[in-house]
């Protein structure tokens, strides 16, 4: 497979390293690999990528990407973001094409999820 001139890699800023690690291991079951105190980079989530520590955080408001997950059932992973700490920055909504949601995970970087099923 050609890579050449694909995404491969993202990485986001994190307020607090540990509760990002553990909010994302909850909700999503990713597992991470720690290089040194303010690094940690996950890997087989359909895009590798890190979190550095940093006192800036991720938002579509102020003209930063937005990171947006698949899911196939939408009301079965809001409740896991929920339960996991996530905030609920827009609720389920419609779009052409499907459903989505955004959150904000504990060191306050925006993300959505979105579905095409049950539109």
């Amino acid at each position: 497979m050609n890579v050449n001139g694909k995404l491969n890699y993202i990485e986001f800023p994190a307020v607090n390293l540990q509760a990002t690690k553990a909010f994302f291991g909850s909700a999503f079951g990713w597992t991470f690999e720690d290089f040194g105190p303010e690094y940690t980079a996950f890997s087989d989530q359909g895009l590798d990528g890190g979190f550095y520590q940093s006192e800036m955080k991720s938002s579509a408001e102020k003209g930063a990407a937005l990171a947006i997950f698949y899911s196939s059932d939408l009301e079965a992973t809001q409740a896991k973001v929920e339960a996991a700490g996530g905030i609920i920055s827009q609720a389920i909504f419609s779009f052409p094409g499907g459903r989505r949601f955004h959150f904000i995970e504990p060191s306050g970087n925006e993300l959505a999820v979105w579905t095409d099923l049950g539109i």
